[in-house]
């Protein structure tokens, strides 16, 4: 026998080997022979040495506690005088009547996000972060949430946190700004059955994401394989030169079949166009050699085009010359002083005859 003091913040549990007897409070209390009393400082976590639907059958215990029940479904948010302290999972929670103002906040997982229901700051907390799933949707994007594989709801551009329960979460994000999708190397025959290859480029946007994301089977692979289609359809009806008299008239003809698919896929197409046209070696040199003929026979004509106005414009000078000695003397005159004017010295041999003969030379007979 043994006598124990339970001061006022402390509560003593009385057992007798296993078997629970009762709670001792406040006071002095005689413990007998094969008894033990445990003593719990209440403002500490209590850690019972038996099963808790053992000590609820007792009502003093029930009277000293507060009893917190939470479902599977349910979180609960533990405040100690106003500030948060805990997340308590499913399960039954015990807590000793002190003077600690406890307050306990359900929230039912199944309805609630997790932002809805609890501060911002909280969800720094470790543990309530450990707790919850995030998801980030960028300002240009548009979730959708799947629990179990039904769509739930539309998640709009911010940080969304969700509980982590049993069911299965999945959030599908989809791209709303303008997207380019280049087609490269695709090689196709033409009417004339000349293999050439095509690079493609289509500009897109999504603009039903339900559709986009739950009903089609990866989105942009079935886009590409829509323009694959319509360029071998336009192409196989056409021959080489019309392909490229025309490179514009491509898209422009495959433009409304492209708009219509699309629609069904959640896409708007905006435009696109044919990029580039690779032709096979032979083809080229082909063409390479008629490029430069082409231009070979513009340049003659140019050149006798030039030649037949020189000639006329000879035959206009003799005309004037024939008819006027004057003319003719000046452009003999021309000529010598563009003679003169590569000759860097000049010897004259005579006698006193010269100057006469130069005189017959540059000026006209008046007779």
């Amino acid at each position: 026998m043994k006598f124990v003091t339970i001061s006022r913040h402390e509560v003593g549990l009385l057992f007798r080997g296993k078997s629970f007897v009762g709670v001792r409070l406040e006071g002095w209390h005689v413990v007998g022979w094969r008894q033990e009393l445990l003593v719990f400082d209440r403002t500490t976590p209590l850690v019972l040495p038996v099963d808790l639907s053992i000590l609820l059958e007792d009502e003093r215990f029930r009277a000293e506690v507060h009893l917190v029940e939470v479902k599977d479904h349910e979180r609960c948010l533990e405040y100690r005088d106003g500030l948060f302290h805990n997340l308590l999972l499913p399960g039954r929670h015990v807590y000793w009547k002190s003077g600690i103002d406890y307050d306990f906040r359900m929230v039912d997982t199944r309805k609630d996000e997790v932002g809805a229901v609890i501060e911002p700051e909280l969800l720094t907390k470790l543990v309530v972060f450990r707790q919850v799933h995030r998801y980030d949707v960028a300002a240009y994007e548009t979730g959708l949430l799947l629990i179990d594989g039904e769509l739930k709801q539309k998640l709009s551009a911010g940080r969304h946190y969700f509980w982590k329960t049993a069911e299965d979460l999945k959030v599908l994000l989809a791209d709303l700004r303008v997207q380019t999708m280049e087609v490269s190397g695709q090689e196709i025959l033409t009417k004339d059955r000349v293999g050439i290859r095509l690079n493609f480029q289509l500009q897109y946007r999504i603009t039903d994401v339900e559709r986009a994301l739950l009903e089609v089977s990866d989105m942009p692979r079935q886009l590409y394989l829509l323009v694959q289609l319509a360029l071998r359809s336009y192409v196989g009806t056409r021959t080489l030169d019309e392909i490229l008299a025309d490179k514009d008239a491509v898209y422009t003809s495959i433009r409304d079949e492209l708009v219509e698919a699309a629609e069904s896929l959640g896409v708007a197409v905006l435009s696109g166009g044919l990029r580039d046209i690779i032709l096979p070696g032979e083809i080229r040199e082909i063409m390479n050699r008629v490029l430069v003929a082409e231009k070979q026979t513009q340049a003659n004509t140019i050149l006798r085009r030039d030649e037949a106005a020189a000639t006329r414009s000879l035959l206009n000078s003799a005309k004037l010359m024939e008819d006027n000695a004057m003319l003719l003397r000046l452009k003999e005159m021309e000529y010598v002083e563009k003679i003169a004017e590569k000759i860097n010295s000049l010897s004259v041999s005579g006698g006193g005859q010269v100057i006469d003969q130069l005189r017959e030379l540059f000026i006209a007979d008046k007779k």
